[in-house]
């Protein structure tokens, strides 16, 4: 019997949710694709972070910047000079691994502000305790700083592009940071305010592992909310109960998340803590973090592009740099989180079942309509007719394969919150038969009224 995260694995792969990429070629480490329902889900789920942030919130814009930028932006953020992570090698075998995932197994911490000599230092106490996943030898390289920017040759064609490399962005806030400036001269915004963003990003893991957890190409979701320095503190805390609230109001149980303060900041940070849920296998790591940055970014790209990006008060004339709290949620690990949350196993007369419980916002299929049999045109005709007729208004499916119990559930475990039937009985009176997912009650309800009917189960 598998661990609760092998069920999930096989379950994304067999459903159509999560493939590993390129798998034809025998897959590419740390990269997955979406299928048919997890390009859905997904879509789903940035549609309500986008919802909650922007729609919700008539002070917070959207942007989406490239992911490409200026060499100069990477530097002036600091990640050319200090993004990376300790790695070694097992000279048995020459797999790589990070050292600080390696400590951190073994119950020590290793924060990023530690130097090469210290992680070396703590390898060193655990000298044949540590063990290559791969072969098993227990001799590795001492470990050394690994930058994981990946570089790009873009534009830059005389064949040295390593030397002047432009990259692929690491993270999508310093693409809001160089458009502060662009957002304040051609909107309506006054501090406070957010800009908010969704894209892919990019980072060259030395060992990505735990499935869609850790992966090398990314989705992030972020917002930046801007206000004066004395109120850095109240925004701060203000946006950690906001974002909890958001995961409670989705249906999270309580006791599968919590704050973890980060005890090692970084020099410019005034505070720091992040959202964990309890992943199946992993306990608590990251789903969200909200970060209390202070006016560090802004001051940077200030200073090494020489403009003039401060902010002007328009009651006072007073100019100042903003400062920050930042909230950043991967799309993959929240796919992962919502899957392992509501994916479920219970009985229906007498047999189990596989349901997945998603809030009906995040389902990738809103309702199923099914023909009682598919050999009998009149009813495949009526079930066309009624499908047609919802499609135009919600994400909807029609299926005809097996018997009903096996569409339902089928139509269970990818998580359609209602199936609608047509049978004899549609074609003498016009009514169908309604199915809830989650209860698996049942009822008749006329044609017409099942739009309604729908929208007013939400």
């Amino acid at each position: 019997m598998g661990s609760k995260l092998d069920e999930i694995i096989a379950f994304t792969k067999r459903r159509g949710f999560i493939y590993p990429s390129s798998e034809i070629y025998g897959g590419l480490a740390g990269v997955y694709d979406f299928g048919p329902y997890g390009t859905l889900l997904a879509q789903n789920i940035k549609a309500l972070w986008q919802k909650h942030m922007v729609q919700l919130n008539e002070e917070i814009v959207a942007l989406d910047s490239a992911i490409f930028m200026s060499p100069k932006v990477w530097g002036a953020s600091g990640h050319v000079a200090g993004f990376s992570d300790p790695l070694m090698e097992c000279k048995s075998c020459h797999t790589r691994v990070r050292a600080d995932h390696i400590l951190e197994e073994l119950g020590e911490q290793a924060d990023e502000k530690m130097s090469d000599e210290e992680i070396n230092a703590l390898l060193e106490k655990h000298k044949g305790e540590i063990k290559c996943p791969k072969c098993g030898g227990k001799d590795f390289t001492p470990a050394r700083s690994f930058n994981l920017l990946v570089q790009s040759n873009l534009g830059n064609f005389s064949g040295e592009w390593q030397k002047e490399p432009t990259y692929l962005r690491a993270e999508t806030a310093q693409g809001i940071y160089i458009n502060f400036k662009n957002v304040v001269d051609t909107t309506r915004v006054k501090v406070p305010f957010g800009i908010a963003q969704i894209g892919k990003a990019f980072r060259n893991e030395i060992s990505p592992r735990q499935f869609i957890f850790r992966k090398r190409e990314f989705e992030q979701m972020e917002m930046q909310y801007f206000m004066r320095p004395d109120e850095e503190e109240k925004y701060y805390e203000l946006w950690k109960e906001r974002r909890m609230n958001f995961y409670k109001s989705l249906g999270f149980k309580e006791e599968n998340l919590r704050f973890k303060d980060h005890e090692n900041l970084v020099f410019y940070a005034k505070a720091a803590t992040d959202i964990e849920y309890n992943f199946p296998e992993l306990g608590f790591k990251e789903l969200e973090g909200i970060h209390s940055r202070g006016g560090y970014d802004l001051t940077q790209h200030m200073k090494a592009s020489q403009k003039d990006i401060r902010y002007t008060d328009p009651k006072t004339g007073e100019k100042y740099i903003p400062h920050v709290v930042e909230t950043s949620v991967g799309l993959d690990r929240f796919f992962l989180a919502v899957i392992s949350e509501f994916y479920d196993e219970d009985e229906v007369e007498g047999e189990k079942r596989k349901v997945l419980r998603l809030p009906y916002d995040l389902a990738p299929i809103k309702v199923a309509v099914f023909p009682l049999l598919k050999n009998k045109e009149e009813l495949v005709s009526k079930a066309r007719e009624v499908f047609d007729t919802l499609k135009q208004k919600f994400m909807a499916e029609f299926d005809d394969s097996g018997n009903i119990g096996k569409r339902y559930r089928r139509q269970d475990e990818i998580g359609t919150p209602y199936c609608v039937t047509i049978d004899f009985d549609t074609l003498e009176d016009g009514t169908v038969t309604l199915r809830d997912r989650d209860t698996t009650k049942q009822k008749r309800v006329k044609i017409e009224d099942l739009e309604k009917e729908i929208s007013g189960m939400l």
